[in-house]
């Protein structure tokens, strides 16, 4: 059968169930094989009705000797079933559900799995597993898979679907992972890894069966990026962007600081792919702070300089605006024109010689995109009407924050650009090496001198109104100002979210910090009203910036020394660390508040890693053993990958799986199936999807 069709042209069940089907991500067939148990329970062991004991999980087969519905005082419905096997009897018993009664006749031979409990002063299983002794083994007398759920959709209505499934395509999964990488990694084949893992004949067998799909999982992301490495690869036509030594002797001199050695040795391998006619595609990381616009602006120079035109995208407008300001300062005295693109401000593109008196409506500021030597913006550069001349350098910020498609289109405006994408994320480098193989990578790893380390403490909850005397203290004597982050409450800024920041800083306001000048930010403000309270903020009209974590990029406040974070115990490591680095941008001491009121150990031990790490890169590490991937990048959006089944904390599995697919890519001709796969997944975009 073909996997790959809707669900929804199934049975009757799968139909009815199609919509609900789409919460736990299952649309297709294939969706619905590679929804993979969270957890198993060993209903495997089959014990004599008469030694069964309260609170054991067990195994009970007999026959039916009554089955009735029983009320209690307050009219609910009781269904107790009786079973007898050679040894004794035992009541199951359900609450509520009339229609368990209907299922049974006096005679029928079952199997029950549950849990004892006492029920009337009787050993009872209660709520159990059943199906009759004639029927498959599905929910009984096994290791069985519970799944993860959604409301009406439970794990013994999928583990009959992927049962019925499984049953239909036995024998016909093709198994597209070479037979040298499964002998030489000692992997079962596909379909008995598919079988196994929803219905192991042991906890073993279910091991070897995540291992084998985790591997295929790795394994195919690293062909994918292979495949984009080789593409990247034949790509002859890019432009040289050349800059001499006495150039990028001049453009450094004129910093108002000195370079770390960090970032000279970056710089130099910027250069170096610059000048080649290969365009490059590097990855470059740094914490907050650490000078990776400075690499981008020499290479925006290096452009200016050869002729042509530099874009850089980033993910906000306060961002973007932060850019259009740094590389104003940087590139303006040498001539080079900075524009900015936005969704809130407005520029007239030409008008078509076809449509003259209609003017196409494009948002940007400042110079005309014919005259701009370099182009920041957000979403907005991947507007339609948006053309460039001469494209030949991009920077992406914050990159895993866009799409495939928009890293796409921006590509396709420039003429194989020359592409440096950025992070202040840190990811963990075997996180990179498996979703961004295909890129070269450069790591900033030191701080501008004089940068002093950000002290960080961690509050609980009995300590919050010493907390509040003493940043009011610190604001005082040192004229300083601080932020306080109130944290998401969904999964992205919404109206509930600016609900709760806006009733805090009424709390802090008037309880709290009844001297003190108290400002709002959040996303929800339009782009004006933002940049007129980071104005406000700026010019210390404020003392205290009340924000959510709109503010993790892009807003650099020199005399804020204090960053005070509620309900830190929400965020990942990564995330606090990047609103760690909105502080410690002056010449002062500066200071990171972690409020939280959870007495969790586990959520104490990773915010208390935060008191002694200050690298970023180490705490992701720390972070993805504690967490795992999922919780602390939360990359959802449309161009991200995350892992369902392998872990990046597998770092055997993903060392294996990049190490065959190196090989297996060398002379990929020679497994056409797997070539034609791979070709169809092919995506012409400059990072992973």
């Amino acid at each position: 059968m073909n996997l790959d069709l809707s669900v929804s042209t199934g049975n009757r069940s799968l139909k009815m169930y199609a919509s609900r089907l789409q919460k736990l991500e299952i649309v297709t067939y294939r969706d619905l094989l590679y929804h993979i148990p969270s957890r198993y329970e060993d209903y495997s062991l089959i014990t004599s009705i008469s030694t069964i004991q309260e609170g054991e999980l067990v195994t009970v087969q007999g026959v039916v000797s009554q089955a009735k519905n029983s009320f209690t005082r307050s009219h609910k419905s009781i269904q107790k079933i009786t079973i007898t096997d050679e040894s004794a009897a035992t009541d199951l018993v359900w609450f509520n559900q009339p229609y368990i009664v209907k299922n049974f006749s006096v005679g029928d031979s079952l199997s029950v799995s549950g849990r004892v409990e006492l029920f009337s002063r009787k050993r009872t299983l209660i709520s159990p597993e059943y199906e009759l002794l004639s029927s498959p083994r599905v929910h009984t007398g096994r290791i069985i898979p519970i799944y993860p759920e959604t409301r009406g959709v439970s794990s013994k209505w999928l583990r009959k679907q992927i049962s019925l499934l499984l049953t239909e395509i036995d024998g016909q999964i093709e198994d597209l992972l070479p037979s040298i990488v499964r002998s030489s990694h000692l992997l079962m084949d596909l379909g008995s890894a598919l079988s196994s893992i929803h219905f192991p004949d042991s906890m073993t067998s279910a091991e070897s069966a995540r291992h084998r799909l985790a591997f295929d999982e790795v394994f195919y992301i690293q062909m994918l990026t292979q495949e984009r490495k080789n593409q990247w690869s034949q790509i002859k036509n890019g432009m040289k962007l050349t800059i001499s030594d006495e150039q990028l002797h001049a453009f450094t001199n004129s910093l108002p600081f000195t370079l770390t050695q960090s970032q000279l040795q970056v710089i130099g391998e910027v250069r170096s792919d610059l000048a080649r006619t290969k365009p490059m595609n590097r990855l470059l990381q740094g914490d907050v702070g650490s000078g990776k616009t400075v690499v981008a602006a020499l290479a925006m120079y290096a452009a200016a300089l050869s002729g042509f035109q530099s874009a850089v995208m980033a993910p906000t407008e306060i961002l973007a605006q932060q850019h259009y300001n740094t590389l104003t300062s940087l590139l303006s005295p040498f001539g080079i024109k900075v524009g900015l693109v936005t969704s809130s401000s407005r520029y007239h593109v030409a008008s078509s010689k076809k449509n003259k008196k209609k003017s196409d409506k494009l948002h940007t500021t400042h110079y005309p995109l014919p005259t701009t030597d370099v182009l920041v913006g957000t979403h907005a550069l991947v507007a339609k009407n948006l053309t460039f001349t001469k494209l030949r350098f991009v920077a992406i910020d914050e990159q895993q924050r866009f799409g495939v498609t928009q890293r796409g289109i921006l590509r396709e405006k420039g003429k194989s650009p020359h592409i440096l994408t950025m992070t202040a994320t840190p990811i963990p480098r075997t996180m990179a090496l498996t979703l961004y193989g295909e890129l070269d990578a450069s790591y900033l790893t030191q701080m501008p001198k004089g940068r002093k380390t950000i002290k960080t403490w961690l509050v609980p909850e009995e300590k919050r109104s010493g907390a509040y005397e003493w940043v009011e203290k610190q604001i005082i004597e040192t004229d300083s100002q601080i932020f306080i982050i109130c944290p998401f409450i969904e999964e992205s800024e919404n109206m509930q979210t600016v609900k709760a920041a806006s009733i805090e800083f009424e709390r802090l306001k008037t309880d709290i910090f009844p001297h003190l000048r108290l400002g709002l930010l959040h996303g929800k403000l339009k782009s004006k009203e933002k940049d007129l309270v980071l104005t406000q903020f700026r010019e210390k009209k404020f003392d205290i910036l009340v924000a959510t974590p709109v503010v993790e990029v892009g807003i650099d406040i020199p005399n804020a020394t204090t960053i005070v974070i509620e309900g830190s115990e929400r965020f990942g490591l990564a995330q606090l660390h990047q609103l760690r680095g909105r502080v410690g941008r002056g010449d002062k001491q500066s200071y990171c508040l972690l409020f939280t009121s959870s007495d969790n150990p586990t959520a104490t031990a990773r915010l208390k890693a935060m008191e002694t790490m200050s690298s970023g890169a180490l705490l992701a590490e720390f972070d993805l053993k504690m967490r795992g991937p999922g919780q602390m990048y939360g990359l959802a959006q449309s161009g991200s990958r995350m892992l369902k089944i392998a872990s990046f904390s597998d770092f055997e599995l993903l060392d294996q799986a990049k190490k065959a697919a190196i090989l297996i890519s060398e002379d990929l001709t020679n497994y056409p199936k797997l070539q034609q796969m791979i070709a169809s997944k092919m995506i012409d975009v400059i990072t992973p999807d």
